[in-house]
């Protein structure tokens, strides 16, 4: 029997939906999702078994115009993206007419591997809005095929995954066939918690946290951990720990609840928190949270 296995990245402006696509083909929650833009910070893999095909998925940051170097090495993994992928999905909601980076565009347009414009979140329009969407991602990406889903409600979902098995180029699969993702335990430690803090802190508070899992142990019915929140200023500090802890505690109980479900056992989570100065503009500390030297 004939095998393919191939790179599939996912690109396109914040908050389209990429995460919850992720997370709706592989069939597991790796990505984490919230309202907020920049919630994906870096480039996570998702991995579709069949019996014959692998298919492995790239979850990038929102296109952004960088502010800072945290920002820029976000850039860096959606270019990566588009350098290493078998196939392109470019993902916008419906009523959404630009690209806002004109060199992804060209990129886009001068793909020499198939893009696949998806264009989501249809359950939130009507059929005129649709016919309007299609015809002018037809004209603007020529090239390009257009599918119409939700992936939050799951619909062309299925459709969509089949199609890009067909388009699949003939391999050997990239990883073993019972992996699920490249990211090790710790990472997903990190996102849970950064998703709590994302959707309980408002303004600037949930871009000037980095979480570092120092310790993880697991043993046959509970996982220990210890985490530690990172923020760039003592009044930050002040803020994502509460009046006498009580904020610190829902963001404890919430990420724990989800860590039991995600691992399927007990755990005991530890947090603290930490001022770790400036850390989104220094290049030794981004590289030490895995913002640096990451690729496929």
């Amino acid at each position: 029997m004939e095998h393919k296995a191939g790179f599939v990245n996912i690109v396109g402006n914040p908050n389209v939906g990429k995460s919850t696509l992720m997370n709706a083909l592989v069939g597991e929650r790796l990505s984490i999702i919230t309202s907020k833009a920049q919630t994906t910070r870096h480039r996570i893999l998702g991995i579709v078994n069949g019996e014959d095909f692998q298919m492995v998925l790239s979850d990038t940051p929102g296109i952004i115009k960088p502010a800072y170097k945290l920002q820029e090495s976000m850039m860096e993994f959606v270019k990566n993206a588009f350098e290493d992928a078998d196939c392109i999905l470019y993902m916008v909601e419906l009523g959404e007419r630009e690209l806002k980076n004109e060199a992804f565009e060209n990129r886009l347009t001068f793909a020499e591997v198939p893009v696949i414009v998806l264009i989501n979140k249809i359950d939130l329009g009507n059929e005129t809005q649709l016919t309007e969407a299609l015809d002018h991602w037809k004209v603007r990406l020529p090239k390009a095929e257009i599918f119409a889903i939700s992936a939050l409600e799951n619909f062309g979902v299925p459709q969509l995954l089949d199609r890009i098995v067909e388009i699949l180029p003939v391999s050997p699969a990239y990883y073993p066939k019972d992996a699920l993702t490249d990211k090790p335990e710790r990472f997903f430690v990190n996102e849970s918690i950064r998703e709590k803090i994302l959707i309980h802190y408002k303004k600037e508070i949930p871009y000037s946290v980095e979480i570092d899992t120092e310790e993880f142990f697991e043993d046959e019915k509970i996982i220990r951990i210890r985490s530690v929140i990172m923020v760039e200023r003592e009044t930050q500090k002040g803020i994502i720990i509460g009046h006498k802890g009580t904020a610190l505690k829902r963001v404890g109980v919430e990420s724990r609840r989800d860590l039991e479900k995600f691992f399927g056992k007990q755990v005991h989570l530890e947090l603290y928190v930490k001022v770790n100065k400036n850390w989104r503009s220094d290049e030794k500390q981004l590289k030490r949270f895995g913002y640096k030297g990451e690729n496929k």
